[in-house]
């Protein structure tokens, strides 16, 4: 059965097809295409997807949503975003199964990641999720309008930097769960205070369906601005945390000897125990919220608890690296792809933990922190220190605050990526446990990259 069909795509954005064609995906980024999709050729502030339909019909294209004319099997629409967005209504119209939604300041990729796993494990080929970080005004509808019209689950993620846009986005994905995994002060530059980020936040509940169930975290200061929203708008409410207050919390929580967490849960209709593959508390309230989910659409919890034990890290959010360096082997945890000051510190604690000979934190520059930003980098002072960190490598102008603020603590200051490369490489030995966490901007994953390229040039020698 084929993803969409020229005539249904005309009819979906009110465009007209110059020819029959049937397509198995959708893209709009012409490097992405492969054969048998759909190219929406869009235009943006720098760039025209239509330079590029020749392109994308090499690698394989079936059809194209353009714009402007072409030789091309097309469906013409006078706006191509605004017809990748219908086209992302029309699939989540046409979709009988149940669909989850997740937002928050931190952990949505993991946690979406994590359901997309958990439900599988139960339903093999049956869900449909959003990829990579697709979670804006142009991947959420990306990431509707790729999903199977027979998928049992849709799982997607939300994202926002300003008030308002989630809640243009729910009423899009229109969940019959909506999970907020924790508030933090990430974008805090456009928001000005922390409790006005939860308020935006808390918009993800404006699109549950009539029935819907909206997932909390209980442990957040901002609980109540988030219960109080949902109160509006959800049929039911799910809480979740460490405290025995929460309707889904951890009985008792144990070190798993493969670095992540044996967890005891209780869920309001079951007992659970599982493990959870990835290290750290974040990573333990994470799965209690998606477990919480996976209760709320009548999924199979205990394939759920199976599905986390499994769960790899993922890339650039707690991947784990054996690297080779010379007389043994060093630790590599990847975090490259985002920070904030409560991620930051989360990751920074599980470092701790770490059974290490030496501990190595390179930290990136946070960003969107506005005017409390130096404050903020200043307070990873003491996360670092209870993370019992024996060097830090700080990357970035934003970073000055807290250089000046380790007194005690062995670290260097460099100005960029480039520069922190050669420092890890002639520093790092066996037994280290080096953490790399910044912003996605300050290109950490160059650093990861090179590391990885170098350990495995070591082993070809």
């Amino acid at each position: 059965m084929s993803l969409w069909t020229a005539a249904e795509i005309a009819q979906a954005t009110g465009g007209a097809a110059s020819a029959p064609f049937a397509v198995s995906g959708v893209a709009f980024d012409s490097r992405e295409v492969g054969p048998g999709d759909l190219f929406v050729a869009m235009k943006g502030e720098t760039t025209d997807g239509h330079k590029f339909l020749d392109k994308a019909f090499a690698q394989g294209a079936a059809g194209a949503l353009v714009s402007e004319g072409t030789q091309h099997p097309h469906v013409r629409v006078p706006d191509s975003a605004a017809a990748l967005e219908a086209l992302g209504r029309a699939s989540r119209a046409r979709m009988a199964g149940k669909v989850i939604g997740v937002t928050g300041s931190v952990g949505k990729t993991g946690t979406k990641e994590a359901l997309f796993q958990a439900l599988d494990r139960a339903a093999p080929g049956r869900v449909h999720r959003s990829v990579k970080s697709y979670n804006n005004h142009v991947g959420v509808p990306l990431s509707l309008a790729r999903m199977p019209r027979d998928s049992d689950y849709g799982v997607f993620e939300m994202g926002m930097n300003h008030a308002g846009e989630l809640a243009a986005l729910t009423r899009q994905v229109r969940p019959h769960v909506a999970i907020v995994t924790a508030i933090a002060p990430a974008h805090i530059e456009f928001f000005g205070t922390e409790a006005k980020i939860a308020e935006a936040k808390a918009e993800i509940f404006e699109g549950l369906e009539p029935d819907g169930t909206a997932i909390i975290p209980y442990d957040s200061p901002h609980v109540a601005t988030l219960y109080n929203k949902a109160e509006r708008h959800a049929a039911r409410i799910l809480t979740f945390g460490m405290s025995r207050d929460a309707d889904v919390h951890a009985l008792e929580t144990v070190p798993a000897p493969g670095g992540g967490t044996l967890v005891t849960a209780k869920l309001p209709e079951a007992e659970l125990c599982f493990t959870v593959a990835a290290p750290g508390d974040h990573w333990v309230s994470n799965a209690l919220a998606v477990l919480a989910a996976v209760e709320a659409v009548g999924g199979d919890v205990a394939a759920a608890g199976l599905a986390l034990a499994e769960m790899p890290g993922l890339p650039g959010r707690g991947e784990r690296r054996v690297l080779r360096v010379e007389g043994g082997e060093a630790l590599l945890i990847d975090e490259s792809y985002n920070a904030n000051p409560l991620s930051m510190a989360a990751t920074l604690k599980q470092l701790g933990r770490e059974k290490a000979q030496r501990r190595i934190a390179i930290l990136g520059g946070m960003r969107e922190l506005g005017d409390q930003s130096a404050a903020l980098h200043a307070g990873l002072a003491e996360p670092l220190v209870a993370g019992q960190v024996d060097h830090a490598i700080l990357v970035g102008p934003e970073m000055t605050p807290l250089a000046g603020a380790l007194a005690g603590l062995a670290h260097d200051h460099v100005a960029d990526t480039a520069a922190a490369i050669p420092l890890i490489q002639d520093m790092m030995r066996p037994g280290d446990a080096i953490l790399v966490k910044g912003s996605n901007g300050v290109g950490l994953s160059r650093l990861v990259a090179a590391l990885a390229d170098a350990a495995r040039d070591g082993d070809d020698n």
